[in-house]
């Protein structure tokens, strides 16, 4: 009898809950996935409100948190039950469900006043009672406990579906913020070394909200249009995080509404020309940021909701001469589903009492096992 577990995932973008359905069979590198549906469940316009007043600082509170915790488990929940009944399939005929839940603060290296942590909302319990079935849920807690950043928490995934022989394979998603792994050849017995480039389509979107009050630039249309200002190119590339020497992790803490907000006081540009301005400001991080492990033959695989933006991935072409730039669609994969295909693997390891994080992606001590089960009886 086939397998089969859902994966959520719920980014920075902000743009619903990502829900994979998934056969799976086998462990560690022996693991195999065959994604059977795939469907992005977009969060009410109330919703997405209470979660973006619960990222900002000034904004939120222990309420908000508390009672949201709880709405996006239900959140959650139904994801599951829709893509279920989609499918012909019974939620409590699933081996598990994988949540990665919203992240709301993620504070890797620690504050001057607080220590290093990180906090997802979408309690598990919660969707353990819809969809009458195990939740496996909390993935970045763990390594953290060891360490680690708690992020990235996808490279493992990354390793199981993508590692090759003979040539280096970058995985660079693109989702609110950009973040790299990178997979040597397996003969070179290299480590895996992964982490967050900088923004992805966060800024972008959030000059798109603040000019035209549309989600995204879809296909890159706003950025097409417009002209870089180079000043201002430049004082973006001047970004601390940038210089930062991995494992590092990044966030709307820094790239976020209130970053932008800053952005458009200070300086006068057209719409288009912001836009077109912070996606170069995206390509030319992730440029640089993967520029020192080029060498040989590399291919750079994008996946996420920029490498639909046309201008988005041209410009990392145009910066990267030297590499294979292909998208997850060009594998025959879907670039929408993959971190909700990485849940599932993680819960799989998590599931069979296996380990799943990345040492040298992370910083972690020592390989752990990743999250908390929730048992339905």
């Amino acid at each position: 009898m086939a397998n089969y577990a859902v994966g959520l995932m719920s980014g920075t973008s902000l743009d619903g809950v990502d829900v994979a359905l998934v056969e799976i069979e086998g462990v560690s590198l022996e693991t195999k996935v065959r994604l059977i549906d795939f469907i992005t469940v977009p969060f009410s316009k109330e919703m997405k409100n209470r979660i973006e007043k619960s990222l900002s600082v000034d904004e939120s509170s222990n309420v908000l948190l508390c009672s949201l915790n709880f709405e996006l488990g239900e959140v959650f929940g139904e994801a599951v039950l829709k893509i279920c009944e989609k499918n012909k399939l019974m939620s409590s005929d699933l081996l598990f469900v994988a949540s990665h839940g919203q992240t709301i603060y993620h504070i890797p290296n620690g504050l001057e006043d607080y220590v290093a942590s990180t906090l997802q909302l979408g309690e598990s319990s919660i969707i353990a009672e819809k969809t009458k079935t195990t939740v496996i849920s909390d993935f970045r807690y763990r390594d953290m406990a060891v360490g680690g950043q708690g992020a990235p928490i996808v490279p493992y995934s990354e390793i199981v579906l993508y590692q090759m022989p003979n040539v280096t394979r970058i995985l660079q998603n693109i989702g609110g913020i950009g973040n790299a792994t990178i997979l040597p050849a397996t003969e070179n017995e290299q480590a895996i070394i992964a982490f967050d480039t900088g923004p992805g389509n966060m800024i972008i979107d959030e000059l798109c909200r603040h000019f035209y009050q549309v989600e995204y630039d879809k296909d890159g249309q706003y950025a097409a249009d417009g002209v870089v200002d180079e000043m201002v190119l430049a004082k973006m590339m001047s970004h601390p995080y940038l210089k930062k020497d991995f494992p590092k992790t990044t966030g709307r803490e820094d790239f976020g509404r209130e970053y932008t907000a800053q952005l458009i006081e200070a300086y006068d540009l057209s719409a288009n020309d912001w836009i077109r301005t912070a996606t170069l400001f995206t390509a030319k991080s992730i440029a640089e940021a993967l520029a020192p492990f080029i060498s040989g033959k590399t291919e750079l695989i994008i996946g996420g909701g920029g490498s639909y933006n046309k201008v988005l991935v041209a410009m990392i072409k145009e910066n990267l001469p030297e590499v294979a730039v292909k998208t997850q669609e060009d594998l025959g994969n879907s670039s929408e589903a993959k971190e909700a295909i990485a849940m599932v693997i993680l819960g799989n390891q998590t599931y069979h009492h296996l380990p799943s994080n990345v040492p040298s992606a992370t910083g972690a001590a020592k390989e752990v096992i990743l999250g908390k089960i929730t048992y339905y009886v």
